[in-house]
């Protein structure tokens, strides 16, 4: 076990970085490419410049672990029903104006996180929980992504596989390394318009639809994608039209998508809860242009909750937000049709429930 109290690790020297002619350091992590001098922070807040290069000031420290089930990730087609330990640190590379875990990702006082761990101990934590895999989410791992590495690297070497839950915002540098150690992965694309990515998030959509592409036709790598749905911001009929029909051209009808309520947050207090038929209309249009699972989140929905096979339309996998109501898949197939069902299945699914079980580490 690994003391909260106790004394911080060494700077950790962080990947990623040249220096430039003038004496600067610039960060080759994101498509932010922040250029640094010496006791400068970048915009994510967690590295740093120093005399010597770059330092990743969050490598061994969260703000805390927590058995969770894998579909609140959200992934509905990877071990389904099984729990999962998540854990984030601080700090964010995009700047979105919505954003649902602001007190983490926004965090500027690394000093307040509630735990220091090392890799192996993430790993053994995740073992002795009974956990199936390991997330890297609640802010972006994109932005630690040699803690993630360096976690991965030892949750493999355990046997436990490896989720991270981002908003694929990373250089090509970058996420070869990065995704080569992750199993699956949830990508937030947070609307389909730069205007949106610009003015919202302050950063930009270009970079994540790359990123996209790559996992789709370069990766091995399970991916499901969720875009939340803000009231009058990134919901019209246009903008889902375009964002399905990009979808199917690029990614195929078998990734997984996930469109998700948004309720009032961090700068958009003003803005109203979207309405379950908003869900329900971009699910509507979003299998029109032939992409065969579509769900709806943080809702009560048991159709857009539902798996239904793309043979026969029959239920497959029935949830009841994060509870398996019934599991009849037979060897990753439709058990009326044979049809195969996309994902990482196994004969048994996981009974882990709904349940959220804090830890330490």
């Amino acid at each position: 076990m690994v003391s909260a109290v106790m004394a911080p690790p060494a700077p950790y020297r962080a990947r990623y970085w040249h220096r430039l002619d003038d004496g600067r350091v610039q960060c080759d992590l994101c498509p932010r490419h922040c250029r640094l001098r010496p006791g400068q922070k970048a915009f994510c807040f967690v590295r740093e410049a120093d005399e010597d290069g770059l330092v990743l000031s969050t490598w061994g420290k969260s703000t805390g672990f927590c058995v969770d089930p894998i579909e609140k990730k959200p992934l509905n087609h990877f071990l389904p029903g099984t729990p999962v330990l998540s854990f984030g640190t601080a700090g964010c590379n995009l700047g979105c104006k919505f954003c649902q875990n602001w007190d983490i990702s926004k965090s500027r006082e690394v000093a307040r996180l509630s735990a220091l761990a090392e890799p192996g101990d993430i790993a053994a934590a995740a073992q002795r929980a009974g956990a199936r895999s390991v997330a890297f989410t609640y802010n972006d791992p994109v932005i630690w992504a040699e803690y993630a590495i360096d976690t991965a690297i030892a949750c493999h070497e355990a046997g436990l596989r490896t989720v991270a839950v981002t908003a694929g915002y990373i250089t090509e540098a970058a996420r070869a390394d990065f995704f080569r150690h992750v199993d699956a992965a949830n990508v937030d694309l947070k609307a389909f318009t730069d205007a949106f990515y610009e003015k919202i998030c302050f950063a930009a959509l270009g970079p994540v639809l790359e990123t996209l592409r790559w996992l789709r036709h370069e990766t091995d790598v399970w991916f499901e994608v969720t875009t939340l749905l803000i009231p009058g911001q990134n919901d019209s009929d246009a903008e889902l039209n375009q964002l399905a029909a990009w979808f199917a051209e690029h990614l195929g009808p078998d990734v997984p998508l996930h469109f998700s309520a948004f309720h009032p947050d961090y700068r958009m207090g003003d803005t109203p809860r979207t309405p379950p038929a908003t869900l329900t209309r971009a699910r509507a249009i979003a299998r029109s242009h032939g992409l065969r699972y579509v769900y709806t989140g943080n809702v009560h929905d048991l159709e857009g909750d539902a798996t239904c096979c793309p043979g026969c339309d029959a239920v497959a996998i029935q949830r009841d937000w994060y509870e398996l109501r019934s599991y009849r898949l037979d060897g990753g197939r439709c058990p009326d049709c044979a049809t195969p069902i996309a994902g990482v299945f196994e004969e048994r699914p996981g009974s882990w429930g709904a349940r959220r079980l804090p830890v330490r580490v």
